[in-house]
């Protein structure tokens, strides 16, 4: 082994929001105080229950180009996928927070959306 993975760093133009998007889709601590990283307009973190740590990190909403899923043109980056029992329910609670449906095909055991800066992500059933 080389290395660990400390965190999934996100670009957005508003870290903070996107910082609370995703704490309310997993649980978790915003900005909470850890030596690896410093708080404040341009990096937001969140210390999910898992362990995992996500990143937010600002990118002038000018400069910005978000992923246009399934466009190749814009692709998607990296996508996270997210384990859930309910598909529906699920789909439900994270378009009232914010999130845009890209693919929410019926019979599959997934749906794609976008976070509120544009990023896609799964929800699985599992």
């Amino acid at each position: 082994m080389i290395a660990e993975l400390q965190c999934v760093v996100l670009d957005c133009p508003d870290p903070l929001r996107l910082a609370e998007f995703y704490e309310a889709l997993l649980g978790g601590t915003v900005n909470r105080p850890d030596r690896r990283w410093a708080h404040g307009e341009k990096w937001a973190t969140l210390h999910t229950p898992s362990g995992l740590v996500l990143a937010f990190q600002r990118v002038r909403a000018a400069e910005y180009r978000p992923p246009r899923w399934p466009d190749p043109a814009r692709p998607q980056q990296f996508h996270l996928d997210f384990g859930v029992p309910d598909l529906d329910r699920a789909g439900e609670r994270v378009l009232a927070l914010g999130a845009t449906p890209l693919d929410v095909s019926d019979g599959r055991t997934w749906h794609i959306y976008a976070d509120p800066a544009g990023h896609p992500f799964c929800l699985v059933r599992h």
